[in-house]
């Protein structure tokens, strides 16, 4: 049987935190919460006002409309769209790395390296992660346009200066998330444990992760999933976690911010295209959820995964040649 094996994960087997696969995923439980309180102090404050009068503005305030969860997670879904709200909360994901960091370190005792950060090929394979993303994104959304699903227009008056705050802001928020879900919670049980489980249960984690966001359904689940097998394996194929932060970053922002698709469900922002469903089938369309939810990101990660998946296996077969 195949075996997937990493630098990272035998440094990680060496460090001071528990074998034990159940204490590992409690204790990523526990600072996934830490980090979620962190990375919502800001957006908390900063969205007080808006949100206030988003529900008076529904009529919530005065008792012209009743107030259910229902409501309210409307109301806050409409101004997490706003850039004054948007781009803070994308730049206070910046806890998440540092915490990760923080708790390998110090708690795990293990060295940064084992989280995939490494000096050697930082630049070129960030780089090539910026490239993978931006090529993966657009043939999903160009599929989705020449198969008639979506419409794609040029956006009039287009505000750059905002646009690049949130390319800003997904450097940051993609990063973080790999930090979580790669960088820490991947190779702590690949430490102890098969390659294998360590990518499925991250990419599991990873697509949890979002199952509260407008428009999560069974297959925007299972292509979170299928990213986090693919972004697991990207990562280990190259020995480091800066491909993966790139592709991550891009992604999202390419989604967003240029094709002009809600991301993960978060609604539509400020972009330089705009592309609409043309179909009320989410399975092609991606509903709420965007892109992210359609079949064509499936295929597309899909074929990602084993590409990746040929150059692990052949650079595992060039280190065992005498």
């Amino acid at each position: 049987m195949f075996k997937i094996k990493s630098e990272m994960f035998e440094e990680s087997g060496e460090s001071l935190g528990s074998p034990s696969l159940p204490v590992q995923i409690f204790s990523f439980v526990i600072v996934f919460f830490i980090i979620y309180i962190l990375e919502a102090i800001i957006p908390s404050i900063v969205s007080i006002d808006p949100m206030m009068q988003e529900m008076q503005s529904q009529g919530m305030l005065d008792g012209t409309t009743k107030i259910t969860l229902k409501n309210s997670m409307a109301a806050a879904t409409i101004i997490s769209a706003s850039p004054k709200i948007m781009i803070p909360s994308l730049l206070s994901t910046v806890f998440g790395t540092i915490t990760s960091v923080i708790y390998c370190r110090n708690i795990e005792v293990r060295p940064v390296t084992s989280m995939g950060i490494r000096k050697e090929k930082i630049i070129p394979h960030y780089l090539m992660g910026l490239v993978t993303g931006i090529v993966m994104m657009t043939v999903i959304t160009l599929i989705s346009v020449v198969s008639g699903v979506n419409s794609i227009s040029v956006c009039s008056n287009i505000n750059f200066g905002i646009i690049l705050l949130y390319l800003l802001g997904f450097f940051v928020q993609g990063m973080s998330e790999e930090f979580i879900f790669r960088g820490y919670l991947m190779t702590t049980i690949g430490g102890h444990h098969s390659g294998i489980l360590a990518v499925a249960i991250s990419s599991a984690a990873f697509s949890a992760a979002h199952a509260f966001n407008p428009g999560f359904g069974v297959l925007s689940g299972m292509n979170l999933v299928l990213f986090g097998v693919f972004a697991g394996m990207y990562m280990i194929c190259f020995n480091d976690i800066w491909g993966v932060c790139g592709i991550h970053s891009i992604w999202n922002f390419m989604q967003g911010n240029f094709y002009g698709i809600s991301v993960s469900g978060t609604g539509n922002t400020e972009s330089v295209f705009r592309t609409s469903a043309l179909t009320s089938h989410g399975w092609l369309s991606g509903g709420k959820f965007g892109i992210e939810g359609s079949i064509f990101t499936t295929v597309v990660l899909a074929a990602g995964i084993v590409l990746v998946f040929l150059k692990i296996r052949k650079n595992q077969s060039q280190k065992e040649l005498p």
